[in-house]
């Protein structure tokens, strides 16, 4: 059922937005325990809290640019990887999971590209490792320009142009979304 924009539109956005945020933090931290597994390292602790930056501390890291790599490619091809799949499924929401992944490309392409001004966190750790910055900020540039074509022409979905209108069920999925990753989230700090 389709609504009217004018409240529902600001809410789906914002909702999306937040949840966006929130696993993208999910997906990008997977993407470092998953490449710490697989190299033979060991995991100390997975920060994941709704109201922090997340970070994945190793007891071991044998393979530290791997690590460092995986979190951020993960990052951008998981998200863009479940699109797809919802997408050849033909479910009539898959344009959540497509500004999702939009967000994520542009998250972590402009947290690697950062390290031409500033390299902080992985960009910072890349440098440190040797990776220059020729490597870094293409790629990372790369996402941020693919992430800002997978949001092009996605405006009417979230309400934004003349006569749009909103999917209720994009509301329900945006904000089920958005508390699972709220409540997980404080859930995994508190056991952690």
């Amino acid at each position: 059922m389709a609504r009217p924009r004018r409240f529902a539109s600001p809410s789906l956005v914002a909702t999306t937005a937040a949840a966006s945020w929130l696993g993208m933090m999910v997906v990008h931290e997977s993407g470092h325990v998953l490449a710490a597994w697989l190299s033979g390292g060991r995991v100390a602790n997975v920060v994941l809290h709704p109201l922090a930056f997340s970070r994945t501390d190793l007891a071991e890291n044998p393979h530290p640019a791997f690590v460092t790599w995986a979190g951020l490619m993960w990052g951008m091809a998981l998200p863009v990887a479940a699109w797809h799949v919802a997408r050849a499924a033909r479910w009539k929401l898959a344009y959540l999971l497509r500004a999702f992944a939009g967000f994520c490309l542009i998250a972590n392409g402009a947290y690697l590209a950062s390290a031409i001004i500033e390299p902080i966190g992985d960009a910072q750790d890349l440098a440190r490792l040797g990776t220059p910055l020729w490597v870094m900020v293409p790629i990372g540039t790369a996402g941020v320009i693919s992430g800002l074509a997978m949001w092009n022409g996605l405006g009417p979905k979230f309400g934004i142009g003349r006569d749009a209108t909103i999917d209720r069920a994009a509301m329900i999925a945006a904000s089920a979304s958005l508390v699972a990753l709220v409540v997980g989230m404080f859930a995994w700090s508190m056991l952690t």
